[in-house]
Formats: C-alpha cells, structure tokens, sequence
C-alpha cells in the first residue's frame, strides 16, 4: 500500500464531497420526483404534458451529456445575463458542485417521478375513505395517510434510486469536482498505478452503496413493523 501513502487524505476528503453531492442530489430528487408525480396524477393537462415531456428528455438522454450540457448551458446562459448589465464580463463560471448536483438530481428524479406516481395509485382507496370518514381534510388525509402508504411502497424502488445517485456522483469528475475518482485521476498521474488507484475508488464506493443498502433495508422492516404485528 507504499503506492497510496500521501493519498489517503485527498481520498478522504474526495469521499466527503461525494456525500455532500448525495445528500445535496437526494433532497432534489424527492422534490422532483413528488413534484413530476403529482404533475402527472393531477386533472391539469399541461402540468401532465410537462412531466411527461420531463420523464421523457432526462430518461433517454446520457447522463454523462445532461451533465454537460447543464454545466456548461448554464455557464452560458449566466454570462449573457450578466453581460447585459455589465459588458465587461467575460464569462461566468457555474460551481461543478451545484452543476452535477442538480444534473444528477434530475436524472434520478425523473425516474423517481414513475415510481411515487405508481405508489400513489396504490394507496387503498379504503384509508382515504376512512380518513374522510373521521374528519380528515384533503390537506390532512396527504400527509397523514397518502404520504406513509405511498412511502412504504415507494421505498424498494427508491432504495435502487438512491443507489443509483450514489453512482452518478462519480460522473460529475468529468466538470472538474474534486471527488474521488477526480483524486485517483491525479494520483494516477502521479504514480502511474491507475489499477491501484480505481480499487480504492471502488470500494470507496460499494461502501457507500453498502451503508445505503443497509439503511433501506432498516427503513423497509420499519415500515411494514405494523403489518407483521397484525399477521
């Protein structure tokens, strides 16, 4: 391991940023996911042809390229903006963290979009009804009874949704992010060990894939906890 002495603190501080990005990513992807869903179960055609065109584009486009082209449209489109005010300005760069964050958010996201919609239609009329029943607004009977119905079934997809982001992170490098395999890329460079190097990257990553795993896994068993005590 004499070939990664000197790298294990660009390693660690690579693996940080990829848990910024996923934290980061993750809350986005529930926010267009939710969103992308209720656009497509609501009586709005528009809001329905908007979401189906979103599902549509960040499903079957690259991931690689919405990345691109999201880092560098917006560079460009930021740079026209505020050349408008001041014509000095030559060109306005988009922070790699916020550029792949939000590519990758969205990527996820649309997918995301499929798997609450389908969780939302297999919510048991039955509770809705029964929460009606007992009083319960429109507002209430959403996060009451819809939202925990639909988290429960949601969660296997999700669980691979996340997994999924996790992975992505590793794409961002492409836009300069200092991440991990943008470290094992420089060491590579360095020591010309570039097997060495992509093994740490590896398994710096099914560790993370391990831990996310694990934790859906907890959160399954935690929202079936009433099922098994009723059987």
């Amino acid at each position: 391991m004499e070939v990664l002495s000197g790298w294990w603190d660009d390693f660690f501080w690579g693996s940080v940023v990829v848990a910024q990005v996923f934290l980061a990513s993750l809350v986005l992807m529930v926010i267009f996911g939710l969103i992308g869903a209720a656009a497509k179960l609501s009586d709005n055609r528009v809001a329905q042809k908007i979401a189906g065109a979103y599902t549509v584009v960040f499903r079957g486009t690259p991931e690689i390229l919405v990345i691109l082209l999201l880092y560098f449209g917006s560079a460009i489109t930021l740079t026209a903006i505020a050349q408008i005010f001041n014509p000095e300005i030559k060109f306005l760069d988009v922070p790699p963290f916020w550029a792949g964050t939000i590519a990758i958010a969205l990527i996820v996201g649309s997918y995301a979009t499929e798997t609450f919609r389908g969780a939302f239609l297999g919510v048991k009329p039955g509770s809705i009804e029964a929460a009606h029943a007992l009083g319960m607004s429109n507002f209430q009977t959403f996060f009451y009874v819809r939202v925990p119905e639909m988290w429960r079934l949601a969660l296997p997809a999700f669980g691979n949704h996340m997994l999924s982001l996790i992975k992505d992170t590793a794409l961002i490098s492409i836009i300069g992010l200092n991440e991990t395999l943008f470290v094992a890329k420089q060491a590579i460079g360095t020591t010309g060990k570039p097997f060495t190097m992509y093994i740490v990257v590896g398994l710096i990553y099914l560790g993370f894939s391990t831990l996310i795993t694990l934790t859906v896994m907890a959160l399954e068993r935690y929202g079936q906890r009433h099922m098994r005590a009723s059987s």
